[in-house]
């Protein structure tokens, strides 16, 4: 029989065996980094007059008042030592004292400290406590920094935070519980583990450390994601345009074409069937078209806003009313297409162009005064740094834009899947939103600095006129009937900004909505799921506080409300159109071939 210190050594020789594969996996590791290709270094930091100036405000006001540094520094020094003493009662005792209120009050919520060894274990007590006055010490420090425009002191908070979230003790493998516990239960396993899905990371993205937020295994295109029937009617080097099966008898005369953003794939409007609002406005008698964006290269390095424009936006809609024998269409854009959407139907108007009958606008932002949660980084060090980046590679490669993207919601985009994956050795979840969210575009590098030169920073389209295939526009050039759907949490395009912009809008039919959630779950949001509601408001001469004030909150998805406005700006019924024509023959079925390029292939 054997004995406990038998069974011991037999789990300390199997953890010696995992860590000498640790070792093993190193050389991976190495050549992994040797394929790297970084980013321009300045866009990893801002420029260093934002830390000056800050640090110039901070010292001018304790020198005029020496007396709060002291104060604040001797608190600062009571409290480490405090820490420190009650870690030394615990192991004296044995027993954890009671609770640092002030400690749990800086930590509240913070999911990341749930192990109750950060409360009865002294070494973990003391290193989240002392983290949580930290913590507390910056931002204070920052909150009492007054000399600093209104953005540059949002972009110090911005960053100081990312500091603060970085240097968590759950980031580190001896400091966090969690990920000691489970190497020791699985006998070492899990680090193996978690050095195989940091390598396999770095090797899928070229040495950049992008962390998978979901099991690419568990998706494919076409099969279990992306599945909703139809052909790829029309081609050209910009897009792919699907006309989806119909689904229904009849369908309405007037065609309805969507413009999903290019800085993502356009499947997240068709992840599966029971959330695809694809396969949705098939099913209510629509003839659907969609265009899938190319995924960009380093070839098509000098392709514009204008480009996207013409072989686009306007090549969709001539070619949807060649296939329908229509006169005109119904248009969808999201995000960043809805923006481009707006220039489209200004640059029509201004050409007599009466092709569109209607336009619906998802979180779609046209008035950047106001820059939210971007602020960081359209300010010039950062744009600078694109610049060059875009100078120097051609494109601007999708990790960038991801890694920004993520770091709005660094803890739970990065860091805690990092944990999970690294030290864990958890395999990512199979979740389709993360997959797609993962499955990101390169963009090409003059239409990236047209577009936050011109819109993002000078704010050209609702001030002197954005330049477009020749033409000067204006967001009071667009005149046709619109709705506007936005999303109450909205971090990228935040409602009261798309409201501002829709406001600025020529047209004397417009109607806005503000979904509950954020910019996916507020769109992709089917009435059959009964989750999220809206609020609508007829009045929009109103601000946008008084707007909400306002509004009448209405359950469910705003889908049926959006599809009533749009039956009526739609035709009569007709027979169903099957896709394409003896002009347009089938070429591919649906989701297409674009979609499938990789941003790093």
């Amino acid at each position: 029989m054997a004995t406990h210190e038998d069974v011991a050594g037999k789990n300390l020789g199997k953890l010696g065996e995992n860590l000498e594969k640790v070792e093993q996996l190193s050389q991976r590791l190495v050549n992994a980094l040797s394929e790297r290709n970084p980013a321009n270094p300045t866009l990893n930091s801002p420029s260093q007059d934002l830390f000056t100036k800050a640090a110039t405000s901070y010292w001018g006001d304790m020198l005029e008042n020496p007396g709060k540094l002291y104060e604040q520094q001797f608190e600062y020094w009571g409290k480490a030592v405090r820490h420190f003493i009650d870690a030394q009662q615990v192991l004296l005792k044995g027993s954890a004292p009671e609770e640092d209120t002030e400690v749990a009050e800086i930590l509240k919520g913070d999911r990341r400290f749930a192990n109750p060894l950060w409360e009865t274990n002294p070494y973990f007590r003391y290193i989240k406590n002392q983290y949580a006055l930290n913590k507390h010490a910056i931002e204070q420090a920052v909150h009492n920094v007054d000399e600093l425009d209104p953005k540059e002191k949002r972009r110090l908070e911005y960053f100081s935070n990312q500091i603060i979230d970085m240097m968590s003790p759950t980031n580190f493998l001896g400091t966090n519980p969690d990920a000691l516990e489970r190497a020791i239960e699985t006998e070492g396993e899990s680090l193996v583990k978690g050095l195989e899905n940091l390598i396999a990371d770095l090797e899928a993205n070229k040495g950049e450390m992008v962390v998978r937020l979901a099991d690419e295994n568990a998706f494919e295109l076409g099969g279990n994601i992306g599945t909703t029937e139809g052909e790829v009617v029309f081609r050209n080097r910009m897009m792919e345009l699907i006309q989806y099966t119909p689904t229904t008898e009849k369908v309405h005369e007037i065609p309805l074409v969507i413009f999903p953003p290019w800085i993502n794939k356009f499947y997240i409007l068709d992840l599966k069937e029971q959330n695809s609002m694809i396969k949705w406005v098939t099913d209510q008698g629509y003839t659907l078209f969609v265009v899938s964006w190319v995924n960009p290269d380093t070839s098509m390095a000098d392709i514009t806003m204008d480009t996207y424009v013409d072989e686009g936006f306007l090549t969709a809609i001539r070619e949807a009313k060649a296939i329908t024998g229509q006169k005109q269409v119904n248009t969808v854009g999201y995000c960043i297409a809805g923006t481009t959407l707006h220039l489209t139907l200004a640059l029509l108007a201004k050409r007599g162009d009466k092709s569109v009958k209607s336009a619906t606008f998802f979180t779609a932002l046209t008035d950047f005064s106001e820059q939210g949660e971007f602020t960081p980084f359209l300010q010039d060090d950062f744009i600078d740094g694109i610049e060059a980046e875009v100078n120097e590679q051609g494109i601007l490669r999708s990790f960038i834009l991801g890694r920004t993207m993520s770091f709005l919601r660094s803890n739970d985009l990065i860091y805690q899947p990092a944990i999970k994956s690294y030290m864990m050795g958890e395999t990512p979840p199979a979740f389709d939103l993360l997959y797609w969210n993962g499955d990101g575009a390169n963009l090409p590098g003059k239409m990236t600095m047209q577009y936050l030169r011109g819109l993002c920073q000078r704010n050209e389209f609702v001030e002197d006129g954005f330049m477009i295939c020749g033409e000067k526009l204006h967001i009071s050039d667009v005149k046709v009937p619109l709705m506007s759907v936005t999303c109450e949490t909205d971090h990228i395009a935040a409602w009261k900004d798309c409201y501002r912009g829709f406001q600025q809008t020529g047209s004397k039919d417009r109607t806005f909505i503000v979904s509950q959630s954020g910019h996916i779950a507020g769109i992709v949001n089917p009435p059959s799921k009964k989750k999220y509601g809206h609020y609508t408001n007829d009045d929009l001469s109103l601000s946008a506080d008084d707007w909400m004030e306002r509004a009448t909150f209405h359950e469910g998805s705003w889908w049926p409300r959006w599809e009533s406005w749009l039956a009526k700006r739609s035709g009569k019924m007709i027979p169903a159109r099957q896709p394409g024509d003896s002009d347009h023959p089938p070429l591919a079925p649906a989701p297409g071939t674009y979609v499938r390029r990789k941003a790093n292939a």
